[in-house]
């Protein structure tokens, strides 16, 4: 629209709207990629999901407005008062004439956002009570099996199965294969958890992988693996290989041990050790027999030499003792006998239930190769399956030419 001014010069007349939709294309236009460092003032997430705050210095202020969309994407929680870095671009909204900044994303000032938002968490499950230690529950002495969530191929599961083995030959290990680095490894590490939580045989459970740089550890700084480790009902070590770092998972475990190796060391006792306190009792207790029969005899001797001439009361304390040093002796050696007995009774209870002795007596475990898991019915199976068949010593590779599917 066009209007004659007293000047008698004809000018253009816009319109508020109009006015405003060209502030708006010139901002945007001209402010289409800045970056803003600021602090973060009157923060609010409205229901839908965008954020309105404004951002400030010691002079000016301007507003910001972060959709939903782009929300979601920041790894840390911003809240007022935080030095913060946003990238967006300038525009107007319409409506109210008001100048904003429309914020793509948002760093933290001076910290990576991912430690930020691993500080906000720890602060978060602090106070929940997840790291106090009077939550955390004694490791069980004489554990008959062992359940293991890591990668199956690494140092890891090698040095745990080697330090188990070599300490408690007996004990059952239950590995439940993991990925421990990348985006699905904390969604299957929880998972591991609650399946041999729900299978119930397993007495302490060992968590964890070797060691690696910070993001290689990472899944274990995610809430849900230490939520899922803070509610299992079984004890938990966790075995994450580093020595200065703790994780999330170190923290909420009933026990954090350095390396795979020294959780394997804490979840068992050494059986050699065991044998060899035994032999040392056996030995302290004929010790103990002998200098019991050999003050007797002092007594009896001193005795006897008080006596003026009781020669035949002498003579028959004499065969006493003698009945009794011999029953003595006797009693001594079967209390040794009897607690070698249970020790040996124990020791083959608990290689009846090794994994290992099951294969010795000629039976095999049958297991997809592709995927780890053990085959149990013809059911599964079709005709030119491959399955991975091992026994006591070494493995095959063997394919189905039949399969007969009753149950």
């Amino acid at each position: 629209m066009q209007l004659e001014i007293p000047s008698g010069r004809r000018v253009e007349v816009l319109s508020v709207s109009e006015l405003n939709w060209q502030i708006r294309s010139t901002l945007e236009e001209g402010f289409s990629g800045v970056w803003v460092a600021g602090e973060v003032s009157n923060y609010k997430v409205a229901p839908s999901g965008h954020v309105y705050f404004r951002l400030k210095d010691a002079k000016a202020q301007i507003a910001a407005v972060m959709f939903r969309s782009s929300a979601r994407r920041v790894k840390f929680k911003p809240r007022d008062g935080m030095e913060v870095i946003v990238g967006g671009r300038v525009g107007m909204y319409d409506a109210r004439g008001d100048l904003q900044i429309y914020v793509d994303s948002m760093e933290p000032r001076g910290i990576g956002s991912a430690q930020l938002a691993l500080e906000q968490l720890k602060e978060k499950l602090a106070a929940e009570g997840l790291f106090e230690t009077d939550r955390k529950r004694p490791l069980p002495s004489w554990p008959t099996t062992v359940g293991v969530v890591t990668a199956l191929r690494g140092a890891a599961i090698h040095d745990i199965v080697t330090t188990l083995r070599s300490r408690m030959p007996q004990v059952r290990i239950l590995v439940r294969p993991v990925a421990v680095q990348g985006r699905q490894a904390a969604g299957e590490i929880a998972a591991a958890l609650g399946e041999l939580e729900a299978e119930g045989s397993a007495d302490v459970l060992i968590v964890g992988r070797g060691g690696g740089s910070i993001e290689d550890l990472w899944a274990f700084n995610e809430e849900r693996v230490a939520r899922a480790i803070a509610a299992c009902r079984i004890p938990i070590v966790s075995a994450v290989g580093h020595e200065v770092d703790y994780t999330l998972a170190d923290m909420v475990a009933d026990q954090r041990a350095a390396t795979p190796t020294a959780a394997a060391a804490a979840v068992t006792p050494d059986c050699r050790e065991a044998k060899a306190r035994l032999a040392r009792v056996t030995r302290a207790l004929r010790l103990a027999a002998d200098a019991c029969l050999l003050r007797a005899r002092g007594r009896l001797d001193g005795s006897a030499r008080r006596l003026r001439d009781p020669r035949a009361e002498l003579q028959a304390q004499r065969l006493r003792i003698d009945d009794l040093s011999e029953r003595a002796r006797r009693a001594a050696e079967q209390l040794v006998r009897l607690a070698r007995e249970r020790a040996l009774r124990g020791s083959a209870r608990l290689d009846a239930l090794s994994p290992l002795a099951v294969l010795e007596r000629g039976y095999s475990i049958a297991r997809d190769p592709a995927s780890g898991r053990v085959v149990r019915s013809s059911a599964e199976l079709a005709v030119d399956d491959v399955l991975q068949l091992r026994f006591a010593r070494g493995h095959a590779i063997v394919r189905v030419e039949e399969s007969d599917s009753e149950q």
